[in-house]
């Protein structure tokens, strides 16, 4: 590490951007220490730099700055966390201060929260089931250990009622290791982030849960390494300690925001709907931190929440998501104002390494079957409603009234489920094969006949 070098020669000031003149050597990321006249400390960022001159994002506001009384301290290090196991059951902000009454924790090591990429030679495939106990997703939409899965959600869904729900019940099954979850909320209100620490406290979660809570009204670019704080403390606990690590990124969007605005100040050629062009690379270096390393037994899997402006899943933020993870949940808005909750639409919806993490051994044999089956009847049942909302239930066919029962019946029993109800795997397939068994067998093409003969529940 090179020696700290202070300059009082700022040039300019714009928006969360500070340019220094006169300077030599300043490293692309490297932190700086920004002395006001009157003592008070800022830290920034160096975000471009020349021979001669280095711009500097700050971690805070610019308001104060005088270019001519300032003085800037280039660190000659990169932006570093403390981690250590004594962060779990802690709140700290986006700088990974303590947020919470707690005294700082004593670092076991510090790290770079940029990481070190995985070399892809290393990475190992994901196949290990996460019961949620929430049956849309363990059900249908399997989360696997080490897979990135975004939630598509909305204003006003209950993304984060869900992802409190996911916090409290999620583990890996069959599992010895420790499960441990790192929540990073960007850029969240403060009655959302009331909301999520005092159900994390009640239901006892915190005790396995790092926080890093970045408000609505904090400086909108330490949105940019509140999810690298997180990161970064979820890859010490997974492959330091051999913890199974869930992390939830909430809201991405927000982020993808605060890229924008810093995109704009650096006066940046704008991409699509003004996001800065390498928007998708960024992102990807977020989402690619999660994963399975040989040799590690620790995991990292990420939840990430993408709320949809409009609801449009068209929008950049969405649709470049949607193409580095491995699949999606969606919410609909048509089923909350049916009053159901999670309100996880399946149609939409999709893991796409479901099949690595179910069958024999790893939930039940028959699980496959049962998703692709109920899947292939809520499809029948929503063109029979459809076709209603044309004809009228009454001049439906017997088969087509069966199906729009079996409908309703998938939504209120399956679908729903209340936020403290816990399902294991094995009362989510029971739960379905309740539902089948409404069905003649003859229709059930989806599910082998060995399965059928063992769970299918004939009529009296």
């Amino acid at each position: 590490m090179k020696f700290e070098i202070e300059y009082s020669t700022i040039e300019n000031v714009a928006g969360p951007l500070v340019v220094v003149g006169k300077i030599r050597n300043a490293q692309y990321n490297e932190i700086v220490k920004i002395k006001l006249q009157n003592g008070e400390e800022r830290l920034g960022q160096v975000l471009d730099t020349s021979d001669t001159q280095a711009v500097v994002q700050v971690f805070g506001p610019t308001d104060g700055i005088n270019v001519n009384k300032t003085s800037v301290s280039f660190l000659g290090e990169t932006f570093r966390v403390g981690v250590s196991e004594d962060m779990l059951g802690r709140v700290f902000d986006g700088q990974g201060r303590p947020r919470d009454s707690g005294a700082s924790v004593a670092a076991q090591e510090s790290r770079d929260i940029n990481g070190a990429p995985i070399n892809p030679v290393a990475r190992a495939s994901p196949s290990d089931f996460i019961e949620t106990g929430i049956s849309a997703i363990d059900g249908l939409n399997t989360l696997v250990r080490g897979q990135k899965l975004p939630i598509f959600s909305a204003s006003g869904l209950p993304h984060n009622q869900l992802v409190t729900q996911i916090t409290r019940q999620a583990n890996v099954k069959n599992s010895t290791e420790s499960f441990a979850v790192v929540f990073a909320g960007i850029g969240i209100t403060y009655d959302d982030y009331s909301y999520f620490v005092s159900e994390f406290r009640k239901t006892g979660a915190l005790k396995r849960t790092v926080a890093f809570i970045n408000l609505a009204d904090d400086p909108s670019i330490e949105r940019i390494i509140t999810p690298r704080l997180a990161l970064t403390t979820a890859e010490y606990l997974a492959y330091e300690k051999g913890m199974h690590v869930l992390v939830i990124l909430t809201d991405m969007t927000n982020y993808a925001e605060a890229l924008r605005e810093l995109s704009s100040a650096r006066e940046e050629v704008p991409g699509r709907r003004g996001y800065p062009g390498y928007m998708y690379t960024d992102l990807a270096s977020l989402y690619e931190r999660a994963g399975l390393v040989k040799g590690k037994k620790g995991s990292i899997t990420q939840l990430d929440v993408v709320t949809m402006p409009s609801d449009d899943v068209t929008h950049p933020i969405p649709d470049l998501t949607g193409y580095i993870t491995e699949g999606q949940m969606f919410l609909s808005r048509e089923l909350v104002n049916k009053g159901l909750y999670p309100a996880i639409q399946p149609q939409g919806s999709l893991s796409r390494l479901m099949n690595n993490g179910i069958g024999n051994g790893k939930t039940r044999e028959d699980h496959r079957g049962v998703a692709d089956q109920l899947y292939g009847m809520y499809a029948k049942a929503l063109d029979a409603k459809n076709l209603s909302a044309i004809v009228g239930a009454e001049a439906l066919s017997e088969s087509d009234r069966r199906y729009l029962k079996f409908g309703d019946d998938f939504e209120s029993r399956f679908l729903k489920q209340g936020f403290y109800e816990r399902r294991t795997i094995e009362e989510t397939l029971n739960l379905g094969w309740e539902l089948l068994s409404e069905i003649p067998e003859g229709e059930l093409t989806r599910v082998k006949k060995e399965f059928i003969e063992k769970y299918y529940k004939k009529k009296a």
